[in-house]
């Protein structure tokens, strides 16, 4: 069985340098996009361009390099903008990743919005980068957390929904794609559902807008967060978006440097938006590739993307239903995003990865940071293989046979 795309992945792998090499003698098959994705040329060489050419501070030279890093690192922002259907480039903040804007949040408009009392609904699925701020948060003003639980096929259980959701719920938070059991989770209902209580809604969109087309306008959610590496940029950039009215009420997260606008010896104000919110020198250097890695994404186009890891998942879903004792967790392959997450009787995540390794293929074991999740599941640890734009099927058939050598090997 082939896969079909409208994508030229062969000329796509010729762009990721790292692809190209062998692990215990064999061809590298990297299956972790959903840890940390591979950087394509175009991203290392504009990030290596800012360095042999431009390399100064932004914002605050008025001689011509730092001009024109100011405008690489602002046009970044804009791009980023565009790619998520921002209303403004105001609403765009930069952060290190996704934890940190999450943290963001929580931290400045939480602790300026919320009192105890007050209730925050989540999911059994999240992230820990999307639980433990929130569990930080009740522990300082006293909030209480109410969680989504999930039905026997690993997707939202939203029968319950509007007991869920009462006038004391101020906050909504979930992922938008799951990054163990892969569900694309409906989004676009529960944020309907919460703005009739008044609720706001933060989305986790590290799995999601690497994958699919996301459109801040389209789903209605009030904050939006992300991280570069996931989506072909370098690590130590990630984004938040949110509403600008609400950016504009919200305190500072971090003092420092260009997020003020005039400091006193005992009083200071703020910066405009969005420097109110980034203190100090930024990741310029980082927000440059990552503007070219989105840039590379455009120019493929998310939809042939999202299509050309669809028919991955229904290709991986059928080749690995097959094996015996291998067990997969998650809604059908029609239902999520480009992984598959399992385990294999008889043999512990970590052995298997292992075993994976010795033929040259990268996959993720453990409890990928979501140990509710996997103490629902009823396992300590699964092993997760992910796809992406550069993935081949011959890579989905190499890692059927290596988990057949390792269910083999454990059994002898």
């Amino acid at each position: 069985m082939s896969v079909q795309t409208t994508l030229d992945i062969q000329a796509i792998r010729e762009q990721f340098p790292l692809l190209d090499q062998s692990i215990n003698g064999h061809r590298l098959a990297y299956l972790d996009s959903t840890a940390t994705a591979q950087k394509p040329l175009a991203v290392l060489e504009a990030m290596d361009r800012y360095y042999r050419t431009i390399n100064a501070n932004v914002h605050r030279g008025v001689y011509q390099i730092s001009e024109a890093a100011t405008e690489a690192y602002e046009g970044t922002r804009r791009t980023i903008g565009r790619f998520i259907g921002a209303k403004s480039t105001k609403e765009i903040i930069f952060t290190r990743n996704t934890t940190e804007a999450i943290n963001l949040v929580a931290q400045s408009w939480g602790r300026a919005n919320l009192q105890a009392g007050d209730r925050i609904l989540l999911t059994v699925s999240e992230h820990h980068s999307n639980l433990v701020p929130w569990q930080l948060l009740a522990a300082q003003i006293g909030v209480e957390l109410d969680f989504i639980e999930l039905d026997a096929h690993g997707r939202l259980d939203l029968s319950k929904l509007d007991q869920l959701l009462t006038e004391r719920t101020k906050l909504v938070a979930m992922t938008h794609m799951s990054n163990v059991l892969g569900t694309i989770n409906p989004v676009e209902r529960v944020i309907a559902a919460a703005k009739q209580v008044g609720a706001l809604v933060v989305v986790d969109g590290a799995q999601s807008v690497p994958h699919i087309p996301v459109n801040v306008q389209e789903l209605g959610c009030d904050f939006l967060a992300f991280s570069g590496h996931k989506m072909c940029g370098p690590t130590g950039i990630g984004v938040l978006w949110a509403r600008r009215e609400l950016l504009e009420a919200m305190p500072p997260f971090m003092g420092g440097g260009d997020m003020i606008k005039r400091v006193g010896l005992r009083e200071s104000s703020w910066n405009d938006l969005p420097w109110k919110f980034e203190a100090g020198t930024p990741a310029i250097a980082e927000a440059i590739g990552l503007g070219a890695a989105i840039d590379f994404l455009n120019g493929l186009g998310m939809e042939a993307i999202h299509e050309r890891e669809r028919q991955l998942t229904h290709y991986a879903w059928d080749k690995l239903n097959g094996i015996d004792g291998l067990t997969i967790f998650g809604p059908p392959a029609a239902e999520r995003g480009g992984l598959v997450s399992f385990t294999l009787a008889g043999v512990h995540a970590h052995d298997v990865a292992a075993i994976l390794d010795t033929q040259g293929i990268a996959v993720r074991a453990g409890h990928h940071c979501t140990h509710p999740l996997h103490d629902i599941l009823g396992v300590p640890a699964t092993v997760r293989a992910s796809f992406y734009l550069y993935t081949l099927e011959e890579e989905i058939d190499r890692l059927a046979e290596a988990l057949v050598l390792a269910r083999d090997t454990f059994q002898l």
